[in-house]
């Protein structure tokens, strides 16, 4: 089955109505396993995959989650289109916990991660100027609005490691920055989603108000938690929305060819080694396995 539609996020958004899941798929990639197995099916007749970023029941952090292995996955199964949902801290008064927000830059603060799946004898540098897609997030943004949904675009998000919470100080300092929310996933699946050519967009779930807040205590996961499950009927309320639309709209944007000038190796230089690891990804450009 092909699912040009994918979409990652907690395992709660399984439950949506108008979704079939009829196939679970454990998929090898040359970077180990992935979260867990992608469940393939449809929402309203529109082909789609899930995969739940931290594994059933939340099993690994955000620094344990294989985000090669979770985005290779997905592009094996033909998704070319990919629709993150996580949760994030606000780091402006405006932005309420209860509400959406999709995300239009980021400012990565990971330090203990693999982000890329060129190295070893093939070098690419995409362009990440615009880390998300705008075809996507726009469709996005107007079905939200369609649906009265308390939502809004071009967030900036601060992609922190975790998994602790922030101190006042830093969430003062990241507040300082400009930047909108805070979170600790998705600059990582953003910049591998790039390099593997997907559309990439993020409904954020705002949850807190993370530590900036004098007057409040701190941010704590019981909290998170009880708002996060609170908003996961908004994001399955967008995505019914928006999956089929998209669906049936041909791509119209450069984040299909992103590798198209990435990749500096000169061909005759790459090893075979390399070629076979990364054939999913560079063949189309004449770096495949033989």
């Amino acid at each position: 089955m092909n699912a040009p539609i994918g979409i990652i996020g907690g395992s709660g958004l399984y439950r949506m109505e108008g979704l079939v899941l009829d196939r679970a798929v454990a998929v090898d990639t040359p970077f180990g396993a992935p979260s867990g197995p992608v469940h393939l099916g449809t929402l309203d007749g529109a082909p789609v995959a899930f995969l739940a970023r931290h594994g059933e029941g939340h099993r690994f952090t955000p620094s344990e989650v294989n985000y090669r292995a979770n985005i290779w996955a997905l592009k094996s199964v033909g998704v070319e289109r990919l629709v993150s949902v996580s949760a994030v801290g606000s780091l402006q008064a405006w932005h309420k916990p209860g509400e959406l927000r999709l995300v239009g830059q980021f400012i990565d603060k990971t330090r203990h991660r693999e982000d890329t799946f060129f190295g070893g004898g093939l070098v690419a540098h995409v362009s990440f100027a615009e880390p998300t897609c705008a075809q996507v997030t726009k469709a996005l943004l107007a079905e939200g609005r369609a649906l009265s949904l308390p939502i809004e675009g071009q967030a900036l998000y601060v992609c922190m490691e975790g998994p602790a919470f922030s101190t006042r100080a830093e969430s003062r300092l990241h507040q300082g920055w400009g930047a909108d929310l805070i979170g600790m996933t998705q600059v990582t699946e953003a910049r591998l989603a790039r390099e593997a050519e997907l559309c990439y967009a993020c409904i954020a779930l705002v949850t807190d108000y993370d530590a900036w807040r004098e007057e409040e205590e701190g941010v704590d996961a019981a909290s998170v938690l009880e708002v996060m499950h609170a908003n996961v009927d908004k994001a399955q309320r967008l995505l019914r929305a928006v999956v089929p639309q998209l669906s049936a709209t041909p791509r119209a944007c450069a984040c299909g060819e992103a590798l198209k000038a990435a990749l500096y190796t000169a061909p005759e230089q790459v090893p075979l080694e390399a070629r076979k690891r990364l054939n999913l990804l560079v063949a189309k450009y004449g770096y495949g396995a033989p």
